[in-house]
């Protein structure tokens, strides 16, 4: 995996020395084009899609990502068990979890937002899953919920990540064979982690959710964890990342560039939500406008949550509730007209063939997360009279809808490549992903130890990965709309676990409404 250059977006390389990666990064050309209006695909590029094989995939993916020892029911059967001794170093028990990308490093950072938005998706649109895929989906909120709660059971101290990333990238080897140095870095009130903690608070607290009708034990423990680690963050502010020490060793993988403000305002609100304390309104009221609520971005990330923020938290608002939100529902029009081409607001830049872009690549999750909000957003607004302000024009629920039906669709195949940008889904999807054990032929077929060094040749070979990686979707094209397929260009064929955790959401939407527009809400 690999570091994220500020500000918008994490990258993954394997690299020396930080400075040469922000300066390479400084190289990157924005997007290349910006206009007023969706491109128009010709007749033969349009297809209907099938959202339920694509939502089970994205599922799927999940379990290919998995740390510690595998359950019975594991249907990547190409994975063994990996990480087994976890933590051991630091007298905890840190097995399981996933590793966020193509390496062998838990970085719990993302970790936690991915659980957060596994959990999202299940809550606004698990209605909408088959039965099978809605328990799949909920299986892949606990495998990581459980891992967080694992972070929390030491006193006074929250892990936050386990692996050295310098040493893991210097070798190419599977997980089950790994034999670097498994660090563990925690945050504590010497050295604070605001960010970290109010992410897992989140995280926790939207999981409670999924799991109060079906194992209500499990969801107050979860709940009065995600309680406890909101009070770390609100006690012990800062960021992990200015530590000398946490920043050597998550940096620039998963800096917190944004600040540490937005996470606390995060979760305070999934704890406003699963919780309804009002303990949790009042600290949301009193503290918006100076942890920066207002705070305009078109970003949604592990590292940005404002947008998220603001959709969240104006669902209150809108259903008539507590009026006294009102501010977060402008400012949450605010970032969805920055996304609608005909207002009048600064836009969001696409593609030629219609992509949302951003500059310096691992655009999917743009893609994925901004389409999520547009979606939630869309829900909130359809069941009430609301709709979005910009400027001279006003916007309902249903073209937010199309907006992200759009995304979706070029993420599957409608985009100038004619290619799916996720494994296993339609004919055509990349073969040679940027990822290590779907690269590595697997401990089934290859029981016999690869070392360190002995993936290299598999890593610079032109050959398919051997064991695809079925729902993952990676980085994605370019500002021009081009795929090379090549392993070693981690910035568009690399998968991560953020990418796919809010496209379950929206996936699970477009089964129940593959065409918005003609449907009843």
């Amino acid at each position: 995996m690999a570091p994220r250059p500020p500000p918008t977006h994490r990258l993954c390389v394997r690299i020396l020395l930080v400075s040469f990666v922000l300066a390479a990064h400084r190289l990157v050309p924005p997007c290349s084009a910006s206009f007023f209006g969706f491109p128009h695909f010709p007749a033969s590029a349009k297809r209907q899609h099938d959202y339920r094989d694509a939502l089970a995939k994205s599922i799927l993916f999940f379990e290919g990502q998995r740390s510690g020892r595998l359950p019975s029911g594991q249907r990547a059967s190409w994975r063994g068990d990996s990480g087994v001794s976890d933590g051991a170093a630091a007298g905890a028990d840190l097995e399981g979890g996933y590793y966020d990308a193509g390496d062998n490093v838990k970085f719990g950072f993302p970790m936690a937002f991915t659980t957060t938005m596994l959990a999202w998706s299940v809550l606004e649109f698990g209605d909408s899953m088959p039965r099978d895929e809605r328990r799949h989906a909920a299986a892949a909120v606990r495998w990581g919920s459980d891992y967080l709660l694992k972070t929390l059971a030491l006193p006074g101290v929250i892990f936050l990540q386990v692996g050295d990333p310098w040493k893991d990238h210097e070798c190419w080897e599977r997980p089950e064979d790994m034999d670097t140095e498994r660090t563990v870095y925690n945050v504590s009130a010497g050295r604070p982690g605001s960010d970290i903690a109010g992410e897992t608070a989140a995280a926790l607290a939207a999981a409670s959710m999924v799991f109060r009708d079906g194992d209500p034990e499990y969801a107050e423990t979860l709940l009065a964890s995600a309680r406890k680690a909101f009070e770390y963050a609100d006690t012990y502010k800062g960021a992990y990342s200015d530590d000398p020490d946490l920043r050597a060793g998550g940096c620039p993988f998963y800096c917190d560039f944004n600040g540490y403000q937005d996470e606390l305002l995060w979760g305070a609100a999934w704890l406003r939500r699963a919780s309804k304390d009002d303990t949790f309104l009042q600290y949301i009221q009193n503290n918006g406008k100076t942890l920066g609520a207002e705070d305009s971005s078109n970003e949604f990330g592990w590292d940005n949550k404002h947008a998220g923020l603001n959709v969240l938290v104006s669902k209150e608002f809108i259903e008539g509730e507590v009026l006294s939100l009102q501010s977060y529902k402008e400012f949450a029009d605010n970032f969805i007209c920055t996304l609608i081409p005909e207002s009048s607001s600064p836009h969001i830049t696409y593609t030629p063939g219609g992509m949302l872009c951003k500059p310096g690549g691992s655009n999917m999750q743009h893609v994925t997360s901004i389409s999520f909000l547009l979606l939630t957003y869309a829900k909130y607004l359809s069941k009430s009279s609301h709709t979005v302000n910009c400027g001279d024009i006003s916007v309902g629920p249903v073209t937010l809808q199309q907006q992200a039906k759009k995304q979706v669709d070029y993420l599957l195949g409608d985009n100038p490549m004619k290619m799916s940008y996720m494994i296993g889904y339609g004919d055509r999807y990349p073969q040679r992903i940027h990822h290590r054990a779907s690269s590595l032929p697997s401990i089934k077929d290859h029981p016999q130890r690869m070392a360190c060094k002995e993936g290299t040749p598999y890593y610079n070979s032109p050959s398919s990965n051997p064991n695809p990686l079925i729902g993952a979707v990676v980085g994605g094209p370019g500002e021009d709309d081009t795929y090379e397929d090549d392993r070693a260009d981690f910035r568009k064929s690399e998968p991560t676990t953020y990418i796919n955790a809010p496209l379950v959401g929206v996936l699970a939407f477009l089964v129940g409404n593959p065409n918005p527009g003609h449907f009843r809400h």
